[in-house]
């Protein structure tokens, strides 16, 4: 028997090596993050694998798994730890050993396995592990899954049986490199900016981005698990500052960067300015949706007002749905829809046929883009971005808040916004045009300007974004309202950055 898990016991004690730990927590709406050795110890993550194995059984799936890790110091022990749960549980374990995400996503496809738990945590800083898997390709967990996994994780409702088997698949990242590269090249000599922050990306994004025709300058792709420099996150300041300098020192077409798992990619132009992934999207749907007609894309409640307004996209025929920001959903949703791409403001983009399979690559991304160039009759990155209608946008804000109340601070904020519109109050003086509430709540003012609170899904934040396409002054102004409101709640801390 198996014991149940406890949600704190002291490290170097007996109890933390003879018994397991998970906090409850560390289950999110469609993926697993803990703070490894505090939130979580080895022999949780056991039992996180024993209740994956029992879950996949339990949905009626081949019990046959994709597993691979990020390249953290711990990583690899917490895969391990992963897969003995797995054997216990029954499954199949196929090993791609260091891996980005999406490489574990494409050997689902090349391996013809239908399940996948990769332990990462993304762009968290060091101390952060996690795991995100999936039982039906190209989809990963949402929150139902979660929610069941959680209760038998936590209630040690495993099913094991003693037919597990594991095999390692020796050189699989030249499988992942050869079917990203099996492309035309580019007609276009361009010279491209490859950032990973010392993460796992550094492995693979230098050789894919030559293969395919770019001369490439490399910045911080010598894997380093302590991130010497700054978190290998494309939404952080720092992290673009730094492609920035590169870019301009070498007089680059294009900066990108790519997360600590490699499964998004931030873009900084030829003038050295970030592109925030939003605008990125609706650039690459004015690119696509000219080939495709009709085009249906899917965009996340963080991003940008332009994909319904823009005229191209609007000449072009494009239709955008907005949909709950995360991974998952957002995956999910590009699938159901059959839409030609979402895009997701953090720089999470799924491509289906012709460009990907459905799920977010940033190496996938970054070609998408070199393409878009190549196809662009000479004109620069930043030319395509100074021909978009001019909106002023803030970060993706995070302000701090406990994963216990986070939730229901928004639930009070979007009761607020609900309530003011009721009454036909006014949010930074305008009256409210409408609200979308499938995440949080993005409220739009008249004037288009518009604000957004959310609950981050994988840290203990709220989510903040604000733009208006009026003036900078009013992009400010957004973000007071918003701001004004959450600081009726005093669970909620400082922000990450401010605008």
């Amino acid at each position: 028997m198996f014991p149940k898990p406890k949600p704190e016991l002291v490290p170097n004690t007996y109890a933390y090596e003879s018994e397991p730990m998970v906090k409850a927590t560390g289950f999110r709406e469609y993926d697993a993050r803990w703070l490894f050795g505090k939130e979580i110890n080895l022999m949780g993550i056991q039992a996180l694998g024993m209740g994956l194995g029992t879950l996949i059984a339990e949905l009626g799936q081949k019990q046959e798994i994709v597993t691979g890790h990020d390249f953290r110091s711990y990583s690899a022990s917490i895969k391990y730890a992963l897969i003995s749960g797995l054997l216990a549980s029954g499954c199949k374990v196929h090993d791609i050993g260091l891996a980005v995400t999406p490489m574990a996503y494409f050997a689902q496809f090349d391996l013809d396995v239908p399940c996948v738990a990769m332990v990462t945590a993304s762009h968290n800083d060091n101390g952060w592990t996690g795991v995100k898997m999936g039982a039906n390709r190209p989809l990963t967990f949402g929150p139902d899954e979660m929610t069941r996994l959680k209760e038998i994780v936590l209630n040690a409702a495993f099913k094991l049986k003693p037919a597990g088997a594991y095999q390692f698949h020796e050189n699989f990242p030249a499988r992942y490199i050869a079917d990203l590269t099996n492309r035309p090249k580019l007609k276009r000599k361009l010279k491209v900016v490859v950032a990973c922050g010392n993460g796992t990306a550094g492995a693979f994004a230098p050789k894919v981005m030559e293969a395919i025709g770019c001369e490439v300058i490399p910045l911080d792709t010598e894997l380093d698990h302590t991130f010497p420099k700054y978190n290998p996150n494309p939404e952080d300041m720092e992290m673009l500052h730094a492609i920035r300098d590169a870019v301009l020192e070498h007089k680059a077409d294009v900066g990108l960067g790519f997360d600590g798992d490699g499964d998004r990619c931030g873009v900084v132009d030829d003038t050295g300015e970030e592109i925030f992934a939003d605008k990125v999207g609706v650039m690459l749907a004015r690119d696509m949706s000219a080939i495709h007609k009709n085009a249906q894309f899917v965009v996340d409640v963080k991003s940008t007002g332009l994909f319904v307004t823009d005229p191209v996209l609007q000449k072009q025929g494009a239709h955008a749905t907005y949909w709950k920001t995360g991974h998952s959903y957002m995956k999910r949703r590009t699938n159901e829809l059959k839409a030609l791409a979402g895009f997701e403001k953090s720089g999470h983009f799924f491509f289906n046929a012709p460009v990907g399979r459905g799920y977010d690559d940033g190496l996938v991304s970054a070609i998408a883009i070199c393409e878009m160039l190549d196809r662009a009759g000479g004109k620069k990155m930043s030319d395509l971005k100074n021909a978009l209608p001019k909106t002023w946008s803030s970060p993706t804000m995070s302000p701090h808040c406990a994963d216990e109340t986070k939730y229901g601070v928004v639930d009070s904020v979007v009761k607020h916004f609900e309530d003011a519109k009721a009454k036909d109050d006014k949010v930074a003086g305008q009256p409210i045009r409408d609200l979308v509430t499938v995440n949080g709540v993005r409220v739009t003012c008249e004037d288009g300007s518009w604000g957004l609170v959310r609950a981050s899904s994988n840290k203990p934040e709220l989510v903040v974004v604000v733009e208006s396409p009026v003036s900078e002054k009013r992009m400010r102004d957004m973000f007071e309202a918003m701001d004004g409101v959450l600081r009726t709640h005093p669970e909620v801390g400082e922000y990450n950055q401010k605008i």
